[in-house]
């Protein structure tokens, strides 16, 4: 089995899992089953901005992800991260309930099966890349690939830049999610600099328009990033708002330059997006 999903570029999420180990599938199932109960009498938040973010839209998660976008259309509007960040920067109230939808990494089935949901929905979001794994090949890149993750036997495949420059076209956002998806605390100040400023230097090369927006790898703030000093890394490099891997709502007064997020998985229940867009 692990031969072959070596072999195999990973399409489906089911294969994407297929390694787990039994106590980890027993954890996730307790997780879910925790989650279902406590999300019953729960309501979205009556008013701000959720960010949800998204690594994949496997085939077998089209259908899933679908019915994702059609309950948060019903919970409140989609808005675009340029007009979420001008928003959190205005200090004005935020009255009613939006989403701005993410994506992190930089996988194909972003083209194939995210984006045509995305605008079937009338949606737009934002998609934050690893320009190191951009344009990468199963055939020519193969340890490079299975490298990005630690268990080094899931094949992905990545976006090719004309895929990049048909998103933009089509109204969606690349953003930057460094180079190399780094550490960034791990670094010192020069590299962690040149991970920021020279993934957006190839975006605005390869697009031929501005990268506004930075995402943290992992995003976990003092085991990822620190804060202010990353963010104003960020700033300093002409982002405009530093994104991160912690839950919640973006409220008047929030900062775009920390902003917060909720991960979602597109085969989730609506039980579990009630759940995490009331807390």
């Amino acid at each position: 089995m692990t031969l072959q999903r070596t072999l195999s570029p990973i399409r489906t999420y089911r294969n994407f899992i297929a390694g787990q180990s039994v106590l980890t599938r027993a954890r996730g199932l307790a997780r879910d089953a925790a989650i279902r109960l406590l999300a019953a009498g729960r309501s979205p938040d009556k008013a701000g901005i959720r960010f949800p973010y998204y690594h994949h839209v496997f085939d077998d998660e089209r259908g899933g992800f679908a019915r994702q976008l059609k309950t948060m259309a019903s919970m409140g509007d989609f808005i675009s991260i340029d007009d979420a960040v001008a928003m959190l920067d205005s200090n004005a109230p935020i009255d009613g309930r939006y989403f701005c939808i993410t994506f992190d990494d930089g996988f194909k089935n972003w083209a194939t099966n995210a984006v045509p949901l995305l605008l079937d929905a009338g949606a737009m979001a934002a998609f934050f890349v690893v320009t190191g794994c951009i344009g990468t090949s199963i055939e020519d890149d193969r340890d490079k690939l299975l490298d990005f993750y630690e268990q080094g036997d899931l094949l992905m495949e990545f976006l090719s830049w004309d895929d990049c420059r048909a998103m933009a076209d089509g109204g969606m956002t690349i953003g930057s999610h460094t180079i190399n998806h780094v550490h960034l605390t791990e670094l010192d100040d020069a590299a962690a600099q040149a991970e920021m400023q020279g993934s957006k230097q190839t975006i605005e090369a390869e697009l031929g328009r501005a990268c506004d927006h930075f995402c943290c790898p992992f995003g976990r703030e003092n085991v990822d990033f620190t804060a202010p000093h990353h963010p104003g890394m960020a700033a300093r490099a002409g982002y405009k708002s530093f994104l991160t891997g912690h839950r919640g709502a973006m409220r008047r007064g929030a900062s775009s330059m920390m902003i917060r997020r909720d991960h979602v998985l597109a085969g989730w229940g609506d039980y579990q997006l009630k759940y995490f867009f009331s807390s």
